[in-house]
């Protein structure tokens, strides 16, 4: 039996409610606040570790598929590792190979595009002569005089950066490395930091967010390599130069839902306007919509069903969110983190003592 209310107490019990809810949700944030503070002041780590987390869920279970085939361990890792870096390679010398062999035609169908636009910026409303166009080029002349002392250490920037990648690469590549030779090692150490009667709760909050981010990690494979195929194959169909590349930049754009898939299709519907005519580009543009359409309608819900739940206005607002707090690499993990500590707060709480 409930005991009665005490009527001398000037607080009302919801109002007592309202403010341990509030304090809770206070502290939860403020907590979500630290964590985001603190990764962003060691970004060269995170990221790089985030990336290499991504890249060991596409290829431990191909390391973990070839093992129950009766591969050796040591033999599954290194196919894994070959097969990985020679796709990369032979990918970035297809697209080297085709950007060399197209700058002739791209340098003839960029001077005739300016030389029209010099004819058109002539003309009324503009009235932009070429005798103001070189007094344009002029200023900017003297501008990057002026300020060369400023550029100098914007290149000083742009090498401390590359140093940064450098670094970057190297802890994606131990990051990987160590979670294809003992990831589930690496977790159990990392359980035992906490309590022992927390153990099983954690293992089974990890099982399932790491299930999670390979089921996203593959399904996104997917959807990609298909929005670049389709869109790729267009291009070359349509003789829009750097095919490939436009390819690629769609396929790295499809890791970001939305926003991503909008970025690659501008670029190949930019490309195709510039070098080709409107009606190419009209052409693309339909190309990239059809694309698009079966992906948002046909390829995700048919891959994704009960394995990644998130809400389209989760993806959205999470998407949204990593940009504004950590640029493109926030926009790139946002949705794999946002659905990866999804699945993995839900089987904590769902979890049963004695469930395997």
């Amino acid at each position: 039996m409930n005991a009665p209310p005490n009527r001398d107490d000037p607080i009302p019990e919801g109002l007592r409610l309202g403010a341990r809810f509030t304090g809770y949700l206070l502290v939860i944030i403020a907590g979500i606040t630290v964590a985001i503070f603190v990764a962003l002041q060691v970004a060269q780590i995170v990221v790089p570790f985030l990336a290499g987390l991504v890249l060991s869920a596409l290829l431990v279970p191909m390391s973990t598929f070839l093992q129950r085939h009766r591969w050796p361990k040591w033999l599954a890792v290194v196919t894994v590792w070959v097969v990985v870096l020679g796709l990369l390679a032979g990918l970035v010398l297809l697209i080297t190979f085709q950007i060399r062999s197209e700058i002739p035609e791209i340098q003839n169908q960029v001077a005739t595009t300016l030389d029209a636009a010099k004819q058109l910026l002539a003309t009324q409303p503009f009235g932009i002569t070429e005798a103001k166009l070189n007094d344009l080029v002029d200023s900017s002349g003297k501008w990057l005089q002026d300020n060369a002392a400023g550029l100098g250490s914007g290149a000083a920037e742009v090498g401390t950066t590359a140093a940064h990648v450098i670094e970057g690469v190297i802890i994606i590549l131990f990051v990987t490395l160590f979670a294809l030779i003992d990831g589930r090692g690496i977790w159990t150490w990392v359980v035992n930091i906490w309590p022992k009667k927390a153990h099983a709760r954690i293992f089974a909050a990890g099982e399932a967010g790491w299930k999670t981010l390979t089921n996203f990690i593959r399904i996104q494979l997917v959807v990609a390599a298909s929005d670049a195929i389709g869109i790729g194959v267009g291009a070359l169909i349509l003789g829009v130069p750097l095919a490939v590349p436009i390819a690629m930049v769609v396929f790295l754009g499809a890791f970001v839902p939305f926003v991503g898939a909008i970025v690659g299709g501008a670029v190949a519907v930019g490309l195709a306007l510039l070098f080709n005519g409107w009606v190419h580009g009209l052409i693309m543009l339909g190309i990239v919509v059809v694309v698009q359409q079966l992906e948002s309608h046909v390829l995700q819900p048919w891959l994704t069903g009960p394995t990644v739940k998130i809400h389209p206005l989760a993806v959205i607002l999470g998407v949204t969110g990593g940009a504004a707090v950590a640029g493109i690499a926030g926009a790139f993990f946002s949705v794999p983190v946002i659905a990866t500590l999804n699945a993995m707060i839900h089987a904590a709480k769902d979890y049963r003592v004695g469930q395997r």
